[in-house]
């Protein structure tokens, strides 16, 4: 009976050699943080859903791992030529005679609720996104490498309102010029102009 015991407490002793690991995102920091055992090893700035399409909150945990993934809701519209028609184009968009719908491209996608989950992407510096959670290229590339699917994901906070955009300043007004100061009169003309004595 020894063996089984032995085994057991050399199982327990390698399951606490790796500590876990665990995605925090803090919406309302706009990071993600890489936690293992508690403790926080990496950070990365996020982008987050924005109004009408915010990224979820709660406890989930990475349901799959795409290194090379693709939207299958989201991307642009192009023309023959390749030159975006359409920015932001939903897959249920019609699409003009010769153009086509290209897939928004979402490298190294960590899914961890329906089509949600972290992948690069641009950071405009406000929640811009239809949901899932965008970071810089090589941070994406970082938590990709190090979660496994069934790592848990805790997605809390109330994202910050977009900023209002700068209104462009408007430039003052000219100073008035003022009028030019005429030239001095010569010695003679201030004679001549003498008024008689009385």
């Amino acid at each position: 009976m020894r063996f089984p015991v032995v085994l057991f407490f050399a199982s327990c002793v390698a399951a606490r050699a790796v500590a876990p690991l665990a995605i925090d995102i803090d919406l309302g920091l706009q990071k993600a943080f890489l936690l293992q055992d508690g403790k926080v090893v990496y950070e990365s700035p996020i982008c987050s859903g924005r109004p009408g399409h915010l990224t979820p909150t709660g406890d989930f945990q990475v349901l799959e791992k795409d290194e090379n993934h693709l939207s299958s809701l989201y991307g642009r519209i192009v023309d023959t030529n390749g030159k975006t028609l359409v920015r932001d184009a939903d897959a249920d968009m019609s699409v003009p005679k010769g153009a086509k719908f290209v897939q928004a491209p979402m490298k190294h996608f960590l899914r961890f609720d329906g089509a949600t989950g972290l992948h690069s992407g641009y950071l405009p510096g406000y929640p811009a996104s239809h949901g899932c959670v965008r970071m810089p290229e090589v941070k994406a590339e970082l938590f990709y490498s190090i979660a496994e699917v069934g790592t848990p994901v805790k997605v809390h906070g109330t994202p910050p309102a977009r900023p209002e955009p700068e209104k462009p300043k408007v430039a003052a007004a000219p100073a008035a010029t003022p009028a030019p100061t005429p030239p001095p009169h010569k010695w003679w003309q201030i004679l001549q102009h003498t008024p008689p004595r009385e």
